[in-house]
């Protein structure tokens, strides 16, 4: 379950504006296709081909409830992607010391060059 191919193929299954909503709902809880239909605006095929998906590559698989279909997560990998898409960040990531490129700068350890002489 956490080879780089599964994650990979769980980044490109949420990889979808549509799918990212319906995953915000489920880690809220338990929701029936009827739920997201309302939510999303969408009609219900097109809510149903996302959670077949979804279901398909193994986030998400439901429960019937009489007549409905009520879905929830499976993969532990889920509430923590969704929670890095939703979190704010204030200022973007400092520069390197220096360019490997151009050899401006002091770059803090020893080279890959220097380690390997």
């Amino acid at each position: 379950m956490n080879s780089p191919e599964h994650k990979i193929e769980t980044l490109k299954a949420i990889a979808h504006p549509v799918r990212v909503r319906i995953l915000e709902e489920l880690s809220r809880g338990v929701k029936c296709v009827g739920d997201f239909e309302d939510f999303l605006e969408i009609s219900q095929p097109n809510v149903s081909q996302h959670l077949s998906l979804l279901r398909k590559m193994g986030v998400v698989d439901y429960y019937m409830d009489g007549r409905l279909r009520c879905y929830f997560l499976v993969d532990p990998m889920v509430p923590d992607i969704i929670s890095i898409l939703n979190r704010q960040y204030s200022k973007p990531l400092p520069p390197p010391a220096c360019c490997p490129v151009t050899k401006k700068g002091k770059y803090p350890g020893k080279t890959h060059a220097e380690a390997c002489k």
